[in-house]
């Protein structure tokens, strides 16, 4: 609930500050660029206008000289008038106001210079060749002075006198407003940048537009060339930072505000829905088959309520099943308990069956040698009476007695397979010669054996050459203790997969008449002696199932 309360507020609230900063980039930087579209405007008005007026100076000083005869008889070589000439440009340059004003012949040398009087009769014949070069005819001159330099907006005219052409350079001092000086707008900032120095960025600015001006500097020595400054104007963007920022804590308050209201309401409204459902969830947690005393009774109207008298419901219905499945699980062990036992008694009574039919035989075809026969088969009869009479007792008890202890697996063969059948036909034995002894429980053992040979010898009908191989043999564990293996094999029908998979199970039976528990008792019982039990069969070829029982100790085995 936190997280959907705090999308949907989120999401629209960061859009209208993503919006609101947008607008303002967009709306600020378009009313910049037409400010300084309009500083730039101004900078190259001023800079026509200057043009303009040394141009004007430079032509009233022209129409001046070509009527000064003494200036003509100067330049005519008249040595009474050359201290006259000397002193001209000075004189010219502080009457039209310039602050550069230089007279140079067709061959460049200097007849007269107003800014600096000891330039006289120096050769600069590059000057006004670059001069006229410039565009507009409006060069930035830097030029000597007696002081320093002087750094002037600079124009060239001429004059012809007595067939001769004279060049007149001159011009104004830059406006330091003009070239870098206080803006007249605070946001801007005009910013002069002479050749071969790096652009310099002014923290919380940018560079909006570029002027370029000829550039000619007279006071690096010979060599005078031409070359390029620009004149930056730049706008400041302290402005739209304060702007982003003020809409940024404003943001940031409204997500604080709104992050803590989301709390709020989700923990509110949790209480309200997730604490019934959590004591719903602790009292349905204790439901068990055992206990069925939980209460879900509630006097709420709403989705939890309904919820609640649906539990109770199924509570009722819950505690009616409880009472038929007690009773079907009663009949169920009871059923099992039975079949288990007319199972045992069925193996029990098979030797005595045998013993009997074989005695009448005797007695109808050589009542003579009865005395003999019975007394020779009387070990079964009393070894089957035994069994059943362990049974009896280990049933009596409601669960059956476990002796482990040394038991000689090679006689228990031997007296099962001579109890299944009293002339061995179909069943063979391979014992060990060391007599393996394994540490179990002889009859349980005995059991085992009887229901896998059964099985193996009621495998074998329908086959006349069919029988039944019964092995034991001591086998090294590898890493872990020896182990004594009992193995079952016939050449029997066999089982498929899908047989296999099943014939562990209780009451599954592929034998009409069988109980389906012989192997379910055999798997039971081997776990019970800590073995293991393994099968190999295929359809048509018999079936071979290895058992695996523990070992008895050194000394009951000397024993």
């Amino acid at each position: 609930m936190f997280g959907a309360i705090l999308l949907a507020v989120l999401i629209p609230l960061g859009a209208l500050a993503l919006g609101v900063r947008r607008e303002l980039d967009r709306r600020l930087t378009r009313e910049y660029q037409a400010r300084v579209e309009a500083m730039a405007a101004v900078l190259e008005s001023d800079l026509r206008r200057e043009s303009g007026l040394v141009e004007q100076r430079l032509q009233a000083i022209v129409t001046q000289l070509s009527k000064d005869n003494r200036f003509r008889l100067a330049v005519q070589g008249d040595v009474a008038s050359r201290a006259y000439l000397l002193d001209l440009a000075g004189q010219a340059m502080r009457l039209s106001g310039l602050a550069l004003l230089q007279v140079q012949d067709s061959t460049g040398r200097i007849l007269s210079s107003g800014h600096f009087r000891n330039e006289f009769d120096r050769l600069e014949p590059q000057l006004p060749r670059l001069l006229e070069s410039g565009p507009d005819s409006l060069v930035l001159l830097r030029a000597r002075t007696p002081d320093s330099a002087v750094l002037a907006l600079a124009r060239i005219d001429s004059i012809r006198i007595a067939g001769r052409a004279f060049k007149i350079s001159g011009g104004v001092k830059a406006d330091p407003r003009l070239l870098g000086g206080p803006p007249r707008d605070s946001s801007l900032a005009v910013r002069l940048e002479y050749p071969g120095t790096a652009t310099t960025s002014v923290p919380g600015s940018r560079i909006v537009r570029e002027l370029r001006l000829p550039y000619i500097d007279l006071t690096t020595g010979p060599g005078v060339t031409m070359d390029t400054a620009r004149l930056l104007v730049t706008q400041s963007l302290d402005a739209l930072e304060f702007l982003r920022n003020g809409v940024t804590r404003w943001f940031l308050l409204a997500l604080a505000l709104t992050v803590l209201v989301a709390v709020l309401g989700a923990a509110w409204l949790s209480a309200l829905v997730s604490r019934p459902l959590r004591d719903l969830a602790e009292k349905t947690a204790r439901v068990d088959l055992d206990r069925l005393d939980q209460s879900f009774a509630t006097e709420r109207s709403d989705e939890i309520g309904s919820l609640s008298r649906l539990l109770a419901d199924m509570m009722d219905r819950l505690r009616a099943s409880s009472v038929r499945v007690r009773d079907a699980e009663r009949r169920a062990a009871i059923g099992d308990l039975a079949r288990q036992v007319n199972h045992d008694i069925k193996n029990g009574l098979a030797p005595i069956r045998n013993v009997l039919r074989h005695l009448s035989q005797v007695l109808q075809q050589d009542p003579a040698a009865l005395p003999e026969v019975f007394e020779a088969r009387r070990s079964t009869l009393e070894s089957s009476v035994e069994y059943l009479g362990t049974l009896a007792r280990n049933y009596d008890r409601l669960a059956p007695g476990m002796e482990r202890k040394a038991c000689d697996v090679n006689a228990i063969v031997q007296q099962v397979v001579r109890n299944i059948s009293h002339d061995g036909a179909g069943i063979r034995t391979q014992l060990a010669p060391q007599q393996p002894l394994a540490l179990a429980d002889a009859l349980m053992v005995r059991r085992i054996l009887e229901n896998l040979v059964g099985n193996a010898r009621d495998s074998l009908s329908g086959k006349a050459d069919g029988e039944v191989t019964v092995s034991t043999e001591q086998v090294a564990g590898g890493p872990g203790p020896d182990r004594v293996r009992i193995t079952v094999a016939d050449t029997g029908v066999g089982m498929s997969e899908s047989e296999l998979n099943r014939a562990f199970d209780d009451f599954y039976t592929t034998k009409s008449g069988g109980t389906g528990l012989g192997l379910s008792i055999v798997r039971r019982l081997i776990l019970d002696l800590d073995g293991t039990l393994r099968v190999d069969t295929q359809p048509g070829t018999g079936t071979r199932v290895v058992v695996e029982l523990p070992p008895a100790p050194a000394n009951e085995s000397r024993a």
